[in-house]
């Protein structure tokens, strides 16, 4: 007992430490970049930055490289000790039923303070980089009925793997192992194989967070050498301000919700996930953390088979953050331009948003390129992604950080339902 009372000791400052070497990385990086935008010209800036940054993208493809096995790994192994199709179905529905009621929350969330706040309204039009918008533009086609379908089926789980696309594994993960589940006995081996090769990618994850602190370094310092934070506070405040007020409500709803199914846990919880939210904050990814996240909610108490199964289903159906930034952006703009949307094409926008934005964890700035989708459809101008391009990066620390407590929230409630499920049956 002893023993154990002084490996969690060991663990808990670990984790501290990290956590303290991360915030510290923050500040360091913030101050070299501030440094090197004051004192160097700008095409020496944007050299160093584009330099600087190497070390954030080595850390997030370090994350990347671990994230398909373990989605693979973990969710078959988490299915096959769910037992029978009927657990599967209860866990998988009441999974669905969260995700889909917190979506509607955020994007409702957004809908109210934009419509409220109006940040679009009166805005300067000059001195919008259009040009930069373009790429996310371009990618707009890409949420098609078609497209959607294709993005969501995998034609190949090693292409799926290949690319990292967690929505397409999931889908492969979920008939292994309910195939796996069926068959019983006869499966245990490949069952036993997977779970052992799941361990020793966690492992790996303890070897690739202590990159972490050097990683959000890099991404910090590049973005400050470029950026000139106090002219784009001032230029974008009221814009800024809004989506802060709007993340803040959204912060207050998801605690409230988690602390009315978790009571005094909640405490614990939050805890156990400061470390994640931090590196998701640093490194705008929510993806960067998904392995560090597996790791603490199971520190936390819920169970192995739970957290691998909700996990990488919450990375595909409840970015909390993303959906009420969608909708707060796409408002946004209809408002710039001055786009009178009344509240039935405002709810239509709801169910789009709701829809295209199923399975987007994966692509870079995905949040932008449905903003853009979304404009083109409801015929905002989709040039005025520009607009919102200089301050998304600040934007995207607080929405990953927030995609981050809503699947924690989401996966300990339904931790907490399992538990007592079994306790009654």
């Amino acid at each position: 007992m002893i023993n154990d009372t002084t490996s969690n000791q060991h663990t808990k400052t670990k984790k501290n430490r990290l956590t303290q070497y991360i915030l510290l990385a923050m500040l360091l990086g913030g101050l070299l970049g501030a440094f090197i935008h004051h004192y160097l010209d700008s095409k020496s800036a944007l050299q160093f930055s584009t330099y600087i940054k190497i070390l954030a993208t080595i850390f997030i493809r370090l994350v990347q490289m671990i994230i398909a096995p373990l989605v693979l790994t973990t969710l078959i192994v988490g299915i096959a000790k769910l037992g029978d199709i009927k657990s599967v179905g209860r866990i998988g529905g009441r999974a669905l039923a969260w995700f889909f009621s917190a979506s509607l929350i955020s994007l409702v969330i957004g809908l109210l303070w934009v419509n409220f706040l109006k940040p679009g309204v009166g805005v300067n039009l000059s001195n919008t980089d259009v040009a930069s918008a373009t790429e996310l533009t371009e990618n707009t086609q890409v949420f098609s009925v078609q497209h959607f379908v294709e993005h969501i089926i995998p034609k190949s789980v090693f292409e799926a793997m290949a690319s990292n696309e967690i929505l397409q594994i999931v889908i492969f993960a979920i008939f292994f192992g309910l195939a796996a589940a069926s068959i019983g006995d006869n499966a245990k081996p490949v069952i036993n194989a997977l779970d052992r090769f799941s361990h020793i990618i966690l492992k790996m994850v303890n070897y690739v967070m202590k990159f972490a602190p050097i990683g959000v370094f890099g991404a910090i310092a590049g973005v400050f050498a470029v950026k000139d934070v106090s002219e784009l506070m001032l230029t974008y405040t009221k814009f800024f301000s809004s989506f802060l007020v709007g993340i803040g409500s959204l912060w207050v709803v998801l605690l409230l919700i988690g602390y009315v199914f978790l009571r005094s846990q909640i405490k614990h919880l939050l805890q156990r996930i400061v470390s994640p939210l931090v590196i998701a904050f640093g490194t705008t990814s929510s993806e960067a953390v998904f392995p560090k996240l597996t790791e603490e909610l199971e520190r936390y108490g819920i169970k192995d088979r739970i957290v691998s199964f909700m996990l990488p289903l919450g990375y595909s159906f409840n970015l909390d953050g993303s959906m009420m930034y969608m909708t707060f952006a796409s408002i946004f703009i209809a408002q710039v331009y001055g786009v009178d949307l009344d509240t039935g094409t405002q709810l239509t926008m709801l169910i789009v948003l709701m829809l295209t934005s199923k399975g987007i964890a994966g692509v870079p700035r995905a949040s932008l390129v449905v903003v853009a989708a979304t404009c083109g459809m409801f015929n905002i101008p989709i040039e005025g992604i520009a607009l919102i391009l200089p301050i998304d990066h600040f934007c995207d620390m607080f929405r990953s950080a927030t995609n981050v407590l809503g699947n924690s929230i989401a996966t300990a409630v339904v931790g907490k339902w399992e538990a007592k499920h079994h306790l009654h049956s």
